[in-house]
């Protein structure tokens, strides 16, 4: 059984330097936490709609451009593990202040590369702190929140991420098209800029925690329950990618909807990670484990529906938006990580991105797999489900640990 003394200590030792603020000075901290979620999430996702502008800037193919979202990506699975580890020593203060300032400066770099390797570089190097960043930020926004609401305090933050997705992305995407695509990345840098300075602003100073090391955050992997965890978001949350990743096709070949309706369904793919991120994170202050188990539950039964309805415009909008609710299991998924890691949590707090970069990996691929088949664009919903099953199966194993006594 989990030591929960060894949990709490971590979270203790930064309710130290918390003690004291008020309501409006940790709701501004919050503010500048989602700031930095916002401006990833819109340096992330706002590549995909500028690919072709990027491709004829650097006189390369659009499939050849793909891969600077694919160096971005490995960026976040790399760099997650190796900060969170080196770092250990940092106080969370200077940490945050320094990935999003390699983040601001890695934009601001991309957006003035002059050639296209450079530019396939840049974007692997601005990918680093994303993971830790969002790794710290949930321990810091958990560590000012009461035990029963810790989940909705890093759902919060998370939110920065979910808003970009609706209103960050598409406005850079629109700003890159209109003027040139480097003024989106401008954007991004600024935005990261802005977060550097509300988080000097508002977040007070803290002390590292007593016993800090890199070994002891290395620690984290050898624990069954964190590769377990893990796992859940490697492997569970596939399936969100494997539908989205082909989406545009799916309206458009699936449902023989219009070109401009591909927009609107993904504006509804957004709304509903916003509302899956703000009804999760209640969910899961009552039932961390309920709600992962039953989000999974629910998106093996829904996504089997999406395959069946595919090709109703009706029915694919509302399994779209359903599917992107999905989200209301990621933070309780964040917040079971820093729970299993023990006084690891930093290192299994900023892992969880890599793993969920993983998942979008591993769904976009067996997606692909199934269409190229033959199966059909409405195939990837089986993807989804068939993954979402595994995830389950996984995280129901983790669930039986749980409860085992612990021998000694």
């Amino acid at each position: 059984m989990t030591d929960c003394s060894a949990l709490d200590r971590p979270l203790e030792d930064d309710r130290q330097t918390t003690i004291g603020l008020t309501a409006t000075t940790i709701l501004l901290i919050e503010i500048a936490l989602a700031a930095g979620g916002f401006g990833i999430g819109t340096g992330e996702f706002v590549i995909m709609g500028l690919l072709p502008e990027v491709a004829s800037t650097y006189g390369v193919s659009v499939p050849d451009a793909g891969h600077v979202i694919s160096a971005y990506a490995l960026g976040v699975v790399i760099g997650a593990p190796i900060i969170a580890a080196l770092a250990a020593k940092l106080p969370r203060r200077t940490l945050l202040l320094a990935l999003m300032g390699v983040f601001a400066a890695g934009n601001l770099a991309s957006a003035l590369a002059t050639d296209f390797w450079s530019f396939t570089l840049l974007r692997f190097i601005t990918g680093l702190p994303h993971g830790a960043y969002f790794g710290v930020a949930a321990l810091v926004a958990a560590s000012m929140a009461e035990p029963h609401r810790r989940v909705r305090a890093v759902g919060r933050v998370m939110l920065g991420l979910t808003i970009a997705t609706l209103v960050g992305t598409p406005i850079a995407t629109f700003l890159g098209q209109l003027m040139n695509w480097r003024a989106a990345f401008l954007l991004v840098a600024g935005i990261g800029a802005l977060t550097v300075a509300l988080i000097a602003l508002y977040l007070p100073k803290d002390k590292v925690a007593e016993g800090a090391s890199i070994r002891r955050e290395l620690s984290a992997f050898g624990r069954l329950q964190v590769w377990l965890s893990f796992g859940v978001a490697a492997v569970g949350f596939g399936g969100m990618f494997a539908i989205f990743s082909y989406i545009a096709k799916t309206v458009t070949d699936t449902a023989g909807m219009p070109v401009s309706m591909v927009a609107v369904v993904l504006a509804l793919f957004g709304i509903g990670m916003n509302v899956g991120n703000i009804v999760g994170s209640r969910m899961a202050d009552y039932s961390l484990n309920g709600t992962i188990g039953g989000m999974l539950a629910f998106n093996i039964i829904l996504m089997s529906i999406f395959s069946l309805t595919a090709h109703n415009p009706v029915m694919l909008c509302v399994c779209v938006f359903l599917t992107g609710c999905g989200f209301a299991a990621c933070p309780a998924v964040q917040t079971r990580l820093m729970d299993v890691a023990a006084d690891a949590q930093t290192l299994a707090a900023a892992t969880n991105h890599s793993a969920f970069n993983i998942a979008n990996a591993l769904g976009a691929w067996l997606g692909g797999v199934v269409i190229a088949a033959g199966y059909g664009y409405g195939a990837t919903g089986y993807v989804g489900s068939v993954l979402s099953a595994l995830g389950l199966v996984i995280f129901l194993i983790s669930v039986a640990l749980d409860r085992k006594p612990s021998r000694g």
